[in-house]
């Protein structure tokens, strides 16, 4: 709940249980918790469900909800649907308030109660200005879908792009608010665009790295997946594009942007690319999964022409890895942490593996490799809080690259505390379980919020695990990257979004 706000939630039905709060003090009622209970026949059906849900969360005339009347009265909304899209709001710019023939049922109530509810709410809504939602934003209230009914089509493929929760059908991209601390993360003036397309190459999958220096965003294409023209013959592309041109096509108001990609000329030690962090050192820091007899890597990469490499390590002990995935340098103790899973065997470009599926720490003073989790499925991406006390850690065993998907594998993420001594992760528990395919890479911005690449677009939970929000896409995106302040680039394989937001991510170069 936003500091200072407002707000009083009313359900009046036949049989309910409702209770209105006021997070500041009012001159109705410093608080209000009531129960009241009126026929529905005193609302009369016109009042009864303005905005009907969608086909997927259609509900039969007989079900219950249909006998209820909600009002939420927000100091930033008001919504009587699933969804209200910042585009419908009124010319002022303000969420739109309950009809006024809705509120004159209300007087029909024959209630103290219910008039104290009337006047308090309108009091709180009149002392506040409406919080604008961002022109790209829908509001989606969890309330409106807790409940669907018997005769509801429910989802039943989590990774089915045509099944994903998207109750006001809105045409991607957008972002999906469910809890208003999303509006702190967008800010009122969010935009979403799509800078970069090649619908025939998964050119931008994995390892998001910006460079400050130069302006630059990095990125690797897909590695044997679907449109990544990468398998056990071939390597996979790392490549880049230029964010000064992103800011001038967004200047100009350009409506079909399209900048250009260049590919990097990376040696034969760089193969499949996966992950990528930093800059480390004014370096790339580079994961890399290996392909057929060639081993998984971690190297520096020069991001400035002819883009040397240095390979800092290639085994555990002599023996290689699986298929490194992904890589973070911890933002206080500099040592490098990355995850080693099966996905190259998966997908036909490496053989079976040898080891568990494992999280490792890399000493770079010391070269020292070890263990620092495992009991995973399919570990996968990682990131740590900014202090560098907490850990994240996804598990991504619903996918298994050509042998198909199984839904009853975890798509976690986990949450651990990280030993200051040791650096081993303890206190393993659950963040989240994502409702869209996968949760892929991970980032977090400067207030400890959560982003992961999920099947439908870049999820956002809180520190808590409270899903706030999603920049839906609409596909798949495997991660994103602050590009600067304010600035969150978001890979979505064929396709790469911009979206200026109010939050910023800090530092993954380790210490500053």
């Amino acid at each position: 709940m936003l500091a200072g706000r407002r707000y009083l939630h009313v359900t009046i039905g036949s049989s309910f249980t409702s209770v209105g709060h006021l997070t500041e003090p009012c001159s109705c009622l410093s608080f209000l918790g009531f129960i009241v209970r009126a026929p529905s026949a005193i609302l009369g059906s016109d009042h009864l469900h303005d905005n009907r849900r969608t086909k997927s969360l259609s509900l039969d005339h007989d079900d219950d909800l249909t006998s209820k009347l909600r009002y939420t009265i927000f100091r930033q909304c008001c919504i009587t649907g699933p969804g209200i899209r910042g585009s419908e709001m009124s010319a002022d710019g303000a969420i739109p308030t309950s009809s006024s023939s809705s509120l004159a049922a209300m007087s029909n109530l024959k209630t103290i109660a219910g008039a104290a509810a009337i006047a308090c709410a309108a009091l709180a809504y009149a002392n506040h200005a409406p919080v604008q939602l961002p022109p790209q934003a829908v509001f989606i209230d969890p309330r409106s879908f807790a409940v669907m009914g018997p005769n509801a089509t429910f989802r039943e493929d989590a990774l089915d792009n045509n099944t994903f929760f998207n109750p006001t059908a809105t045409t991607p991209p957008f972002f999906q608010v469910f809890d208003e601390a999303f509006l702190q993360i967008l800010g009122p003036n969010a935009t979403i665009r799509q800078v970069a397309v090649n619908d025939t190459f998964a050119f931008a999958h994995e390892a998001p790295i910006y460079n400050e220096a130069t302006d630059e965003l990095f990125f690797a294409s897909n590695d044997g997946g679907a449109l990544g023209m990468s398998d056990l013959n071939h390597n996979n592309l790392y490549g880049k594009i230029s964010m000064k041109d992103v800011d001038a096509a967004f200047a100009a108001n350009e409506s079909n942007i399209n900048v250009p990609v260049t590919e990097l000329d990376l040696p034969d030690t760089i193969q499949m690319t996966n992950g990528g962090t930093g800059p480390y050192n004014n370096s790339l820091l580079l994961i890399n999964s290996g392909r057929g007899p060639l081993p998984p890597s971690i190297a520096l990469v020069n991001p400035l022409p002819p883009n040397n490499v240095t390979v800092l390590l290639d085994n555990y002990y002599g023996r290689q890895f699986n298929s490194l995935n992904d890589i973070k340098v911890h933002p206080t103790n500099g040592k490098i942490f990355f995850t080693d899973t099966i996905y190259g065997f998966l997908n036909e470009f490496r053989p079976a593996p040898l080891m568990p599926n494992q999280v490792y720490r890399f000493d770079p003073d010391t070269r020292a490799v070890k263990v620092v989790a495992d009991g995973f499925d399919k570990c996968n991406g990682i990131a740590f809080s900014s202090d560098g006390k907490t850990a994240y850690v996804s598990d991504t065993g619903v996918v298994n690259g050509v042998f198909g998907n199984n839904q009853t594998e975890p798509a976690t993420i986990y949450v651990f505390d990280v030993d200051p001594v040791s650096h081993v992760f303890k206190n393993r528990r659950i963040l989240a379980f994502v409702d869209a395919g996968i949760p892929d890479g991970i980032q977090i911005d400067t207030q400890g919020n959560v982003y992961t690449g999920t099947a439908d677009g870049t999820q956002v939970f809180n520190p808590d695990g409270v899903l706030l929000g999603k920049f839906f896409l609409g596909t798949t995106s495997a991660n994103m990257v602050f590009a600067g302040p304010g600035r969150l680039a978001i890979l979505a394989e064929t396709k790469i979004f911009v979206a200026e937001i109010a939050a910023s991510g800090f530092s993954l170069g380790g210490p500053q």
